[in-house]
C-alpha cells in the first residue's frame, strides 16, 4: 500500500520545464560542435521564466547572448583551456 509520503511528488515548476527544455538543447551534439545554440519562447511559457532564463545565461562567463528579429536567441560560448 502507497503511504501518503510517497504520493506527495513534487512537479517541477515552469521555470524548471523551460530549464530542462532550454538544456537539451545547449547540450546537444550539434550545439557543442558548434559551441553555439538558437533557443525560442514557446508560445505556453511565462515571459518572467524567459527573462529569468536570459538573464541568468547572460551573466555566465564567456556567453554571449544575440537577440534575433525573429524572437530567437542565439547563444554563442567560448571554452576556454586552463593553464
Amino acid at each position: 500500500m502507497a503511504t501518503a509520503k510517497s504520493a506527495a511528488v513534487k512537479l517541477p515548476s515552469s521555470y524548471e520545464l523551460l530549464a530542462a527544455r532550454i538544456q537539451k538543447i545547449i547540450n546537444s551534439t550539434g550545439a557543442q560542435k558548434a559551441k553555439a545554440a538558437l533557443i525560442f519562447k514557446a508560445p505556453d511559457e511565462a515571459d518572467d521564466d524567459w527573462a529569468q532564463l536570459l538573464g541568468e545565461i547572460a551573466e555566465t562567463d564567456n556567453v554571449t547572448l544575440a537577440h534575433r528579429d525573429d524572437g530567437g536567441v542565439q547563444i554563442f560560448w567560448v571554452v576556454t583551456q586552463d593553464d
